[in-house]
């Protein structure tokens, strides 16, 4: 009856990873797309604990951070070739949501925000302080990544669209595993516990070990896209662990939409294009994109892709229960029992 939004329903990783495959061109240059690319996927990591979880961490520069550092010193002090160090990257900054996940969910609100933005600052400090092998406040440098044949494939990354497409295959595999989450029984669950979480937990689910699984799977997704930043960069800087890029992840999030599946690429396309932009007219580019986040918060709260998802679903008469932008009010049904 709705074709096209049922092909969008159905389909909806395809139709993103078609849109990033020829997103380059509609670039002004390749190193924007790459960053956007690189953003978006930190968002979407984000977006699985904020938008889909509705858990509000303002820590998740720490696991950005941890997969970059981890990933540039594998490169540069062990040696290793390049996927070896991502995948260490992406273990440690899983590790370090772990041991902070567990710290965290112990409380909720706002308390939540505070411990998450806390112990954050910690791993900001400890990597700060261990200049011998981070290069404290200069940074990692010297993250060079040699080139390579991979089934008579030539990967050089020093040019620009190689490298792009290199990470979107690391993005695409990111997405289709965030897709089946999403998909699955314990997707319910966290969509339950967005909705009510009492609820939840009077149903039987067993919502701290479902917020602390949720929570590690998000920081491993953010671990990825710290990696990927820094083969991106070949530096890594230390605000890669500061609030500031927390601060980022929930605005990009909040900017395209969250608990939408495209919305964080929007987000981050739109905020950090207009930081590029902007920052060619004047240095005062953050109070240009504050004041177009707070007129969105205000006039547009579901966000550039949420607020087009909603409106097309009113107009084509989407039930709630069937809608792309998020669950109704009702938890989902009994669930087997291996997702409790």
């Amino acid at each position: 009856m709705h074709k096209p939004y049922d092909f969008l329903r159905r389909h909806r990783v395809a139709v993103v990873l078609l849109f990033l495959l020829v997103f380059p061109l509609l670039m002004p240059y390749d190193a924007l797309a790459v960053n956007i690319l690189v953003f978006g996927l930190f968002a979407v990591g984000f977006n699985l604990l904020f938008g889909y979880t509705g858990l509000l961490s303002f820590g998740h520069a720490a696991f950005l951070g941890t997969g970059s550092y981890l990933t540039g010193m594998a490169i540069v002090h062990a040696h290793l070739p390049w996927p070896v160090a991502l995948g260490v990257g992406v273990l440690a900054a899983t590790l370090a949501g772990l041991v902070i996940g567990f710290l965290a969910i112990r409380t909720r609100g706002i308390y939540f925000a505070m411990v998450t933005l806390a112990l954050g600052q910690i791993a900001y400090y400890a990597f700060y302080k261990a200049e011998k092998w981070t290069g404290g406040e200069n940074g990692l440098r010297g993250v060079q990544v040699a080139p390579m044949d991979i089934a008579g494939l030539h990967i050089d990354f020093t040019n620009p669209t190689t490298k792009y497409y290199v990470i979107y295959i690391f993005v695409a595999l990111a997405l289709w595993f965030v897709s089946r989450i999403l998909a699955s029984p314990f997707g319910a669950v966290l969509e339950a516990i967005r909705e009510n979480e009492k609820r939840a937990a009077a149903c039987g689910y067993d919502v701290q070990r479902s917020k602390l699984l949720v929570f590690v799977l998000s920081a491993a997704i953010c671990g990825l896209a710290g990696g990927l930043r820094a083969i991106h960069l070949s530096v890594v800087p230390i605000d890669s662990l500061h609030y500031l890029q927390s601060g980022q992840a929930v605005m990009m999030c909040l900017l395209g939409g969250m608990g939408t599946f495209f919305g964080p690429f929007v987000g981050a396309a739109v905020f950090l294009y207009l930081e590029d932009t902007v920052t060619t007219m004047t240095r005062h580019w953050m109070a240009v994109v504050g004041t177009v986040f707070m007129l969105f918060v205000l006039f547009f709260p579901r966000g550039i892709w949420g607020s087009l998802l909603h409106a097309w679903e009113r107009r084509i008469h989407i039930p709630p229960a069937q809608s792309l932008t998020g669950a109704d009010d009702a938890l989902p049904g009994p669930l087997p029992e291996e997702a409790r």
